[in-house]
């Protein structure tokens, strides 16, 4: 009797291991679709490459891949609803440098940053430019670190929330430089771009699209990228690394996350799509448009990313510039 029970756990244990892999084997299921969920309003970096992305997945998939925006609590809300979702690899959501300084910048989210989800795969970075107004007495990185510290307290900057990533990469750099310059809180990038062409702010740090446009047509002065390497878009530009600034890299960047319980083997054929679809020339040259890089990556080290840029943020939180 014995002998038929254990005969019987082990044929159903084969079942279901079977039944398992069939599943895995399934996905993506074609009678269904994917919904990429962008936790920010439409038109926005994270908006327009989700769009290039669905479009390209619905192509090779040929399945519909519908980019959803679910708005609010930086980001937070549409966050919680992917982490709360079904781990079936059928609703991803798209992060971005936001979602790990929002998650160290706020005390209390409807979800788990370290453990409610699982990296797929990182998209891009992009590096963001560091602008003054033309009235500032600088033309490049030497001139102006040399006037921030020689008039301590005397330049402000464009503060768009606490949780952007805009401020942020002014915190980082007071930090590291030990530079005295004061925040003027805006409500949004926009403003703060618009005072900054009208001599009304003294600099900002923006996306690179937006402040390459402004200093081409002479609005205001770039004075370097933020990133660990300069922009082949605009070689002449310095980093800020290299203007003195030991250990400064911030770049924005977006990658796509799942449940955490999502199996590993719909993890692995989302990845795999991904990497190819970053990996395509069209991809690659809308990235470039938007002085960004395609930089796909193994789920392990998009993991590795988000805890890294979790604890950095934290730490800079923590102890203060």
């Amino acid at each position: 009797m014995k002998m038929f029970v254990r005969c019987l756990a082990l044929v159903a244990g084969l079942t279901v291991g079977i039944s398992s892999h069939a599943a895995f084997a399934k996905y993506p299921d074609t009678s269904r679709r994917i919904t990429l969920i962008v936790p920010f309003a439409a038109g926005g970096s994270n908006d327009i490459l989700a769009h290039e992305i669905a479009q390209r997945m619905s192509q090779d998939w040929r399945l519909p891949v519908i980019v959803m925006n679910v708005v609010g609590g930086s980001g937070a809300i549409g966050a919680e609803r992917v982490a709360r979702s079904q781990p079936d690899g059928y609703t991803v959501l798209m992060v971005s440098s936001s979602y790990t300084i929002n998650s160290a910048v706020t005390k209390s989210l409807p979800y788990d940053p370290d453990t409610s989800f699982a990296g797929v795969s990182l998209l891009g970075k992009a590096p963001m430019v560091l602008a003054v107004a033309k009235t500032v007495p600088a033309s490049n990185a030497a001139e102006l670190l040399a006037y921030v510290r020689s008039h301590p307290g005397k330049l402000n900057y464009g503060a768009v929330g606490v949780g952007s990533v805009n401020t942020m990469a002014v915190e980082l750099l007071k930090r590291l430089g030990k530079l005295d310059i004061m925040g003027a809180p805006y409500r949004a990038g926009n403003e703060a771009v618009n005072d900054l062409i009208g001599n009304h702010l003294d600099m900002f740090v923006g996306s690179f699209p937006q402040m390459i446009s402004l200093t081409r047509a002479h609005a205001a002065t770039a004075i370097a990228v933020t990133g660990s390497r300069r922009s082949d878009a605009e070689p002449a530009l310095p980093t800020l690394a290299e203007a003195g600034i030991d250990g400064y890299e911030l770049e924005q960047w977006w990658g796509i996350v799942v449940p955490a319980k999502t199996p590993k083997e719909i993890v692995d054929v989302l990845n795999s799509e991904l990497n190819a679809v970053m990996k395509s020339p069209d991809v690659g040259a809308f990235m470039k448009s938007e002085g960004a890089r395609p930089t796909p990556s193994t789920p392990e080290a998009f993991d590795k990313h988000l805890h890294a840029e979790l604890a950095r943020w934290r730490d800079l939180v923590r102890h203060g510039p």
